[in-house]
């Protein structure tokens, strides 16, 4: 059995970067991606970046790309500023999001909630843009409870999110889990896993508690031993998540989203090994 697949990039600063970036989004193009996603950058720090990447990889690539935009740092007219920026350029998907704020600033924006940003949309583009949410089956490191959590999700979808996409997590039965909560309380939007490779488990710790995406115990271990050895930890990093997607489609996932880190090498030997 196969799913469609998706990747994520963040923007590149700078020529050669940008270079690197697109040599990369070409590589992965060859294994038929359904989409590409581009990130926002804390409180929207990267918006005219974001921008030019989507439609430079759309361009390209061929493959259509959706970017993501937050609103907690952003007026309701910046927002639909932005998101007539991309009706205009045919955008028609994107990623809608709460956001981070900007290390030592609180929020600005006029929307506190992601389902606030959807209803946004909604009522003023209809149609216009496929919206795609976040999920977190670890529950998000903010949140209350994981009650409060999944009512927060149910409000996105209420709201007119068309799909979820997950944060990235290494244990395939919190997905199941989670997917099934969802289930029991009328959520019926596809919930896509966020997919993390292995490559630098050094940054993986530091995004891990950002986040709060849980590295099961024996796993830590395994990559403890190996943070040195970037060959031997790619290895078992291909490994561990190559079983992490045949089980998550096995159990039905309807798609997988890789997050990239803008590379292409192990995410490609990943879709090679499913």
């Amino acid at each position: 059995m196969t799913v469609p697949i998706s990747f994520e990039f963040f923007p590149a600063r700078g020529v050669e970067a940008q270079k690197r970036l697109m040599k990369t989004a070409k590589a992965l193009a060859a294994v038929n991606p359904e989409f590409f996603s581009v990130t926002f950058g804390a409180g929207g720090g990267t918006r005219d970046l974001t921008f030019d990447t989507t439609n430079n990889l759309a361009e390209e690539t061929g493959i259509r790309t959706a970017p993501h935009i937050s609103c907690n740092m952003l007026t309701a007219e910046e927002i639909a500023e932005t998101l007539n920026k991309y009706k205009s350029a045919g955008v028609s998907e994107i990623v809608a999001l709460r956001g981070d704020n900007p290390s030592g600033l609180v929020a600005s924006g006029e929307f506190k909630y992601a389902s606030e940003l959807v209803t946004f949309i909604k009522d003023r583009y209809a149609d216009d843009f496929k919206i795609n949410v976040a999920a977190y089956p670890e529950v998000h490191p903010q949140a209350l409870s994981s009650r409060d959590d999944l009512q927060r999700f149910r409000d996105k979808v209420a709201s007119g999110a068309d799909a979820a996409i997950t944060q990235y997590f290494y244990n395939a039965d919190s997905y199941f889990y989670f997917v099934d909560r969802c289930a029991s309380v009328g959520i019926d939007i596809p919930i896509i896993p966020g997919i993390m490779p292995i490559t630098n488990y050094t940054n993986l710790e530091r995004f891990s508690r950002i986040c709060g995406a849980e590295i099961p115990k024996w796993l830590a271990r395994e990559c403890e031993g190996l943070r040195d050895d970037k060959e031997a930890l790619e290895n078992l990093g291909i490994e561990v998540v190559s079983d992490l997607c045949s089980r998550l489609i096995s159990g039905g996932a309807p798609k997988l989203h890789f997050y990239s880190m803008n590379q292409a090498r192990v995410p490609l030997k990943i879709c090679a090994n499913l």
